[in-house]
């Protein structure tokens, strides 16, 4: 499906009066169904903003976002809140989970809010414990397992209830390199096994290497753009170092 979420002249000004910060500047762009965008830029360069307004959690100050047929620029705050809970799923850095329950018990929960019957709930969380490779933690407890496994809990509750898109903010960043691959691979399955459209901010080139395709953001605005096509990932990630050392994006995290 074409333009299944369109972002057309989004703009987001911060303060008032001659104190005016201009986060997002006018910037447009598509993500097809089935995709996996990345978004990068240097600190300040206003990817976390967009990231923000995506998710509904901040509000644009011109322009529109529409996700399908839905304008989500225009719907009140408890539009919002039903808009969110039934459309979006969201991959924090501090993986967000409930320390009191079990993985499969995070998991569950994501799945009562939307009212689903017991056998179907515990039917599409074996099956999600089993792809992501969480089987064996299902009965722990978060604090109880590796980095890792918990930012794979945190992905299978984001996917569980097949989301229109799923945001990642940072994914990795409290990951060690090892877990940080794991994830990302991770991220791979569910789009290419499961279609599970994914949004990803990341100041890392080896994290955006996974990406079908990547933004460049640079003072709010979009500064390029590339597509992975039928390039290996090795020469998309010397591909985006190139366009890091033109935008002042951060190299340091290659690994």
């Amino acid at each position: 499906m074409k333009d299944y979420i369109r972002v057309c002249d989004v703009e987001k000004y911060y303060g008032s009066g001659n104190h005016v910060t201009k986060a997002v500047d006018r910037v447009s762009f598509a993500v097809d169904k089935g995709e996996f965008v990345g978004v990068m830029g240097a600190s300040g360069s206003g990817k976390t903003t967009l990231l923000n307004m995506l998710s509904t959690i901040d509000r644009v100050t011109a322009g529109h976002i529409w996700y399908g047929n839905t304008d989500i620029t225009e719907l009140n705050e408890d539009g919002l809140s039903e808009f969110r809970k039934d459309n979006l799923g969201f991959v924090f850095q501090d993986y967000n989970l409930l320390d009191t329950l079990t993985i499969e018990e995070n998991i569950i929960l994501a799945m009562t809010l939307h009212q689903k019957g017991k056998k179907q709930i515990q039917k599409e969380c074996d099956h999600i414990l089993h792809l992501l490779g969480i089987s064996e933690v299902r009965g722990m407890f978060p604090y109880q397992v590796s980095g890792g496994q918990k930012q794979r809990c945190a992905c299978a509750r984001a996917l569980v209830n097949h989301p229109q898109l799923i945001l990642a903010d940072e994914p990795t960043g409290a990951l060690d390199s090892r877990s940080a691959q794991t994830l990302l691979e991770t991220f791979a399955q569910m789009n290419q096994k499961m279609q599970a459209t994914i949004l990803m901010v990341t100041h890392d080139a080896f994290s955006a290497s996974y990406c079908s395709r990547i933004l460049f953001l640079k003072d709010g605005k979009i500064f390029h753009e590339l597509l992975k096509g039928k390039k290996n990932r090795k020469d998309f990630l010397n591909e985006i170092l190139d366009v890091l050392a033109l935008t002042g994006g951060e190299l340091s995290d290659v690994r």
